[in-house]
């Protein structure tokens, strides 16, 4: 009986793969053609937030192609393109044409989008565990749900951590800031001796500069915090919608045609199972 290799020749290269799913090929070096007309263009206006946004474009086009390679998977076609059709819709649309600011819910849709697309990501991962022998995981749908969910929730923050050094760091504003008219706060001394002072129907904010501007504001300036905490709200329902369709998954076998287009898939994996019947011939 020949061993069977998890990974040989016949394992197709990641450039073989984009080859293969030529809707995706194209989808990629569109976005990477976004990603340089930004740079350039940004370049010769003297747009430095956009310059930095489609460097990140461009950085974020290969992550499909490095965690494939890396984790010695394979995306389907439908999540690989789900995947560049996010990151121009993140970079692009929504930071360099303002449709975070100009579309209403344009952030919310795609923070759902992320966490259902990480928590495939992470449903795979699971996957692997579960089906590699020698390390002998014996995971059931459910425990594959909640990794799934688990791993994607965390990608979210580790995002916000991202956004919260970008902020602080070059001065960009990827929390957005939104007007409130309510606060409730501790940092507000209140006559009645209460801890917490409740100002609501607040209608203007002055804020005033060392050096004597002033700028009003039609209420109170929430700093990011709102921002955020929704974000990582949706993430987490984008991440439950998927965790429920990967838990039905694995349960029924893996049939189901709608999930498998989103759930990537281990080649070595694929390739030893191709291998196995003729390894028991032998």
């Amino acid at each position: 009986m020949k061993k069977t290799k998890c990974a040989d020749a016949r394992t197709p290269t990641l450039w073989a793969q984009m080859r293969e799913k030529r809707i995706a090929f194209l989808a990629f070096w569109l976005l990477m053609g976004t990603a340089l007309a930004v740079v350039v263009i940004g370049i010769v206006q003297r747009r430095w937030d956009n310059v930095f946004h489609g460097v990140l474009t461009a950085v974020f086009a290969f992550i499909p192609l490095l965690l494939q390679g890396l984790l010695r998977v394979r995306f389907p076609a439908t999540l690989e393109i789900l995947a560049y059709l996010f990151v121009f819709a993140t970079q692009f649309l929504g930071e360099v044409a303002d449709l975070y600011r100009l579309v209403p819910g344009w952030d919310a849709m795609l923070h759902t989008v992320s966490g259902f697309m990480f928590a495939a990501l992470g449903f795979s991962l699971g996957e692997s565990l579960h089906r590699n022998r020698e390390m002998r995981f014996a995971l059931s749908p459910m425990l594959l749900a909640v990794l799934a969910v688990c791993f994607s929730v965390s990608v979210g923050v580790l995002w916000e951590f991202f956004e919260v050094a970008a902020d602080t760091v070059l001065h960009t504003d990827m929390q957005k800031d939104v007007l409130r008219d309510t606060l409730h706060t501790v940092s507000i001394p209140n006559e009645l001796g209460q801890k917490v002072t409740h100002l609501e129907g607040i209608t203007t904010t002055v804020i005033t500069t060392a050096d004597g501007r002033s700028t009003v504001l039609d209420g109170f300036l929430d700093m990011g915090v709102a921002d955020t905490m929704k974000d990582l709200f949706l993430n987490t329902v984008g991440a439950l919608v998927f965790g429920v369709i990967g838990y039905f998954y694995v349960k029924n076998q893996g049939k189901g045609r709608f999930a498998a287009q989103f759930i990537p898939t281990l080649r070595e994996q694929k390739t030893a199972d191709a291998d196995a019947p003729k390894a028991r011939k032998e």
